[in-house]
């Protein structure tokens, strides 16, 4: 992140175009906007798109007619308020036009995953899953977890709901199926057998205590297990375990009888199981106080691998129908659809939203509202799943707003936070110097708003934690204080444009049927605050004590920052936590009470940014060490750096070497071997 003041470039001339359109419209005006487009539009499937002021995508739809579509939007009678505000918003609209209405579904379910409009409902999880992958390049295939794009040769086995649900399995599967797990680069480097081979969790194929025969048999075991013939494996383990006993083979009857145990584990930890009835999603929705949770069960070869609640935006004025229609397209666009999908509540289109999974999948797809039987107790269990879901979640954004509260009073603030910015600084001896800011706030952490800074500074004495925390308050406000300051000269010269005339408004509001002039032309869009404004703290907190505090205090003495809270928090004598001193401008340090809520959630928000700051940090040193001085010499690139260090076996040899010795290297001219020369002995 680079956050350095630079010198502002002389901003172009902006056309007077470009001035009214950023001034906010009424709904006459955006509706005319709309209607301005129905002339060219085709009476064909497509995909639409409204954008604001800013180029920024308030909707997007798809249509069976884009021509049809995009009119309704201009008739303003019996519309709600979210689409009176979004067609307000509207400055202009881009089309694609598609073959057929399933290609528009499939890319408006794109485009919104992409652009992440206001006013589409979003479904905000959106981490792939990770599934049970046999590999099929190796004479020794590996059980592994795998995430993302399957393109590695083998069997998956999935999705499972959480990473921790993977490897939970493999390590019940490895009890029960002992093969590798270890990387192909240490598996051809072993000698002797490992700690897994030694607890029973692996055969050593590595180093020839499995024939390739009988590794296979397993690997065939195992994909069978998890293909859902496990009653199958167990009756043929059973046997075994009982002709081993009958033969007085005592420790071969354990092995098997241990693994059976193993299977039995794996069974009873995925709950559910309905082994007839193959691959389902199980997918429910429900409301509560205009938010929303969609909970889905995911079940493989009629195997419980597992569930996820997810927590859709902008559901404040939807209903469960629509929340489930918009999490199909969303959530399919990137996972694999299975066989049968089973849907809490029916949705609108049905049918081409199952013909739209069927193109994702290139197979049938069937989605099923379920009244009877099996299937409609999975449904009911999923529904009460995502009720128990939302009101945890509601519960705890109820307890985080209790202890905003509660840290508002202690410290003293004038309202509760929203937003909560906490510093902290890394380094080893000055060396990959770091910092980094986590963000808090009413909906717990917002960890897509973490920033991390890479120390720049060439002045700093290594380790001055003063300095560092000096510089990256000073770049994180600096950028703040220059997009408010753009905001408020397009906020002065929007309010000096000439307004389009009231005539053009009544004529646009009376092309419509508007229901009522004066309504129509005075429900100006309900904008959001504005994004750059919205990123600034209500309180700054930093990981340290009076000297901390007397740093950012100077900075935003220095820049002019007004309005935001400072403290600081620092740990005891001992460094145990519970005794924490906090300093605030004005106050004298003070402690709080042990055992206060608000003490363990500050507590609690110091700890993440130091988790977060040392992860930037380990990164930033793991970087760094397979970094070379070659690097920065110019004309020096991988093949080159490799060639060098062939010939001379390390980069201190390489800038000992004289001219003639780096012109004998592979690939280095006269000129070069002079600028890698020049590079080592600048004084030469």
């Amino acid at each position: 992140m680079s956050d350095e003041p630079v010198a502002n470039p002389p901003k172009p001339a902006e056309s007077d175009a470009a001035k009214l359109a950023r001034r906010k419209q009424t709904i006459a005006e955006g509706a005319a906007v709309i209607l301005g487009y129905q002339r060219t539009l085709p009476d064909a499937p497509g995909v639409y798109r409204m954008l604001d002021h800013k180029g920024a995508a308030l909707y997007v739809g798809k249509a069976k007619s884009l021509k049809k579509r995009v009119v309704a939007y201009t008739r303003l009678t019996g519309i709600d308020a979210r689409i009176r505000r979004m067609v307000a918003g509207t400055v202009t609209m881009e089309f694609t036009q598609t073959h057929t209405e399933v290609e528009a579904l499939l890319l408006e379910s794109n485009l919104i995953k992409k652009l992440k409009p206001r006013f589409n409902i979003l479904l905000r999880d959106d981490k792939s899953f990770p599934y049970i992958l046999i590999t099929g390049d190796s004479e020794w295939p590996q059980i592994t977890k795998h995430r993302g794009a399957r393109k590695k040769k083998g069997q998956y086995f999935g999705p499972f709901a959480s990473a921790g649900a993977v490897n939970a399995t493999i390590n019940a599967l490895q009890r029960a199926f002992p093969l590798r797990n270890c990387s192909d680069q240490v598996f051809r480097s072993r000698t002797r057998p490992c700690l897994m081979y030694q607890i029973k969790r692996c055969t050593a194929p590595c180093v020839g205590r499995i024939d390739k025969d009988g590794y296979d048999k397993i690997v065939d075991q195992a994909a069978d297990f998890l293909s859902g013939r496990s009653h199958d494996i167990q009756g043929t383990m059973s046997r075994l375990m009982e002709d081993a006993s009958e033969a007085q083979d005592y420790e071969t009857a354990v092995v098997w009888r241990d693994r059976i145990r193993a299977l039995s584990a794996i069974q009873s930890r995925q709950g559910i199981n309905l082994p007839k009835l193959g691959d389902i999603d199980v997918i429910a929705a429900h409301i509560q106080d205009g938010q929303a949770c969609v909970q889905v069960f995911f079940f493989r070869s009629g195997q419980n691998y597992g569930n996820r609640p997810y927590f859709p935006a902008h559901t404040e004025e939807a209903t469960e129908s629509d929340v489930v229609a918009a999490f199909l397209g969303q959530f399919y666009s990137s996972a694999m659809p299975p066989s049968e999908v089973l849907l809490s509540h029916d949705v609108e289109a049905r049918e081409l939203i199952a013909a739209a999974l069927c193109t994702r999948a290139g197979r049938k797809v069937i989605l099923a509202v379920p009244e009877r039987g099996v299937k409609t107790t999975l449904v009911a269990n999923a529904r009460a799943n995502a009720k128990a879901a939302l009101e945890r979640r509601m519960a705890e954004s109820a307890t985080q707003r209790k202890l905003l509260e509660a840290l508002a009073k202690a410290f003293e603030l004038e309202t509760t936070p929203q937003r909560i910015e906490v510093y902290d600084n890394s380094h080893i001896a000055g060396t990959n110097a770091v910092g980094a800011m986590i963000v808090a706030g009413p909906e717990g952490y917002q960890k897509n708003q973490y920033r991390k800074f890479n120390i720049k500074s060439e002045d700093l004495t290594p380790g001055d934690d003063f300095a560092m925390l000096r510089e990256v308050l000073t770049r994180r406000f600096w950028r703040l204080l220059k997009e408010s300051e753009e905001a408020a000269e397009q906020e002065a010269e929007a309010v000096t444009d000439d307004a389009p005339s009231m005539a053009m408004a009544a004529e646009a509001a009376v092309a419509y049927e508007a229901p009522a002039l004066d309504d129509a032309v005075n429900d100006n869009v309900d904008s959001e605050e504005d994004a750059s404004r919205s990123r600034w703290p209500d309180l700054v907190l930093i990981d340290g004590g009076a000297g901390q505090l007397g740093v950012a205090c100077q900075v935003f003495a220095d820049l002019g920052v007004t309005g935001v809270a400072l403290a600081s928090i620092a740990k005891g004598p001992d460094r145990n936590a519970g005794i924490e001193r906090f300093f605030v401008p004005g106050k004298e340090a003070f402690r709080l009470p042990p055992g206060d809520p608000v003490l363990y959630f500050l507590e609690r928000l110091r700890d993440e940014a130091h988790r977060f700051v040392i992860e930037a940090h380990r990164a930033r040193r793991s970087k760094r060490i397979g970094m070379s001085p070659l690097d920065d010499i110019e004309g020096i690139g991988p093949t080159r750096k490799r060639a060098l260090l062939n010939r001379f076996g390390s980069a201190k040899a390489v800038a000992g070497a004289a001219i003639e010795d780096l012109e004998s290297v592979e690939g280095i001219s006269s000129e070069l071997a002079d600028t890698i020369y020049r590079y080592f002995h600048p004084e030469g």
